[in-house]
Formats: C-alpha cells, structure tokens, sequence
C-alpha cells in the first residue's frame, strides 16, 4: 500500500462499519483474500489475455491483506496504466505509486464485478498482488475499514 501506508506501519480498524452500511470506492479495507493469494498469482478461472481476474479461487484464505476497493458490485472495469476504470470514468488517484509498463499495468478487457464483490488494488500499482491477478472478494470476506495509522509515532493520522 506504498505511498499511503508504510511496511510495517499499524492501523486501526472499524470491524463494526460495515453492519451499517456498505462498502465504498477508495474505502482502505482489511480483508482476506481467496486461498491461494497468500502464495501469489492465482485466479479461480481462466481469465482472458488482457483482463483482470474476474472471479477468485474458492476458499478463503486465513491471512489479512489491506488494500483499497477500487470497484463494487455491479461496476463494470478495466485497468489503463495501473488505474482503474470504472463504469467508463478513469479514476483520479493522486495517492498512488505509478504503475511501471508491463502487463498488468494495461488490462483493457472489460469485465463485471459480481453481485456482493469488491475489487480491490494496492496503492503500489507495479508493485501489488491484489484482485487483478486473484479477483474480486466477497463482501463476507471484509474485516474491516481501516480508518488511523497508530504507528510508528511519526506516521499517526486518520485516513
């Protein structure tokens, strides 16, 4: 998550929000991912050249990742230069760590993301394992929104 959150840095999670009220694009989320995420690159289906990973792997896997949902249910989406576009609007992101030219970066095949799934993409664009290579997640995955860094001291602050 390079820019916005350091290796290593700590945040505080609302685990309640999310009872209340769904998630949101740019919402920095604490989650797990589909099994087989934690060991790289691994999407649940056959996926076309030039698209995300439309669905995940079955399983959820034991570990958390934080990232930042770029896309919901129903969003249709691409990705052009490490940025997401969604329902045709490229997103403005000024917070991130540009994406260097490869594969990844440039993923201009559509696809939709299904009924109750978030996709989500680091703030490290080169950089990242996140549901462009192991697709969207179901909402029942999400720990949490991450909403304060507590530490180091020198990096405390709300999102």
């Amino acid at each position: 998550m390079e820019p916005t959150l350091d290796v290593g840095q700590r945040v505080l999670v609302n685990r309640f929000l999310y009872h209340f009220a769904d998630p949101q694009i740019n919402d920095i989320i604490v989650f797990h991912p589909p099994r087989g995420a934690e060991n790289g690159k691994e999407c649940g289906v056959p996926r076309k050249d030039g698209q995300p990973c439309p669905q995940p792997t079955p399983g959820e896997a034991e570990v958390n990742f934080i990232k930042r949902i770029v896309a919901g249910p129903g969003d249709t989406l691409r990705i052009e230069d490490g940025q997401p576009v969604v329902n045709g609007t490229k997103a403005e992101e000024d917070f991130i760590r540009r994406c260097s030219p490869g594969s990844e970066c440039n993923l201009p095949q559509e696809i939709v993301i299904p009924e109750d799934h978030y996709f989500m993409m680091g703030d490290n664009r080169g950089e990242s394992d996140d549901s462009r290579f192991w697709g969207p997640i179901p909402r029942d995955w999400i720990i949490g929104k991450a909403f304060a860094t507590y530490w180091p001291p020198t990096r405390v602050g709300i999102f």
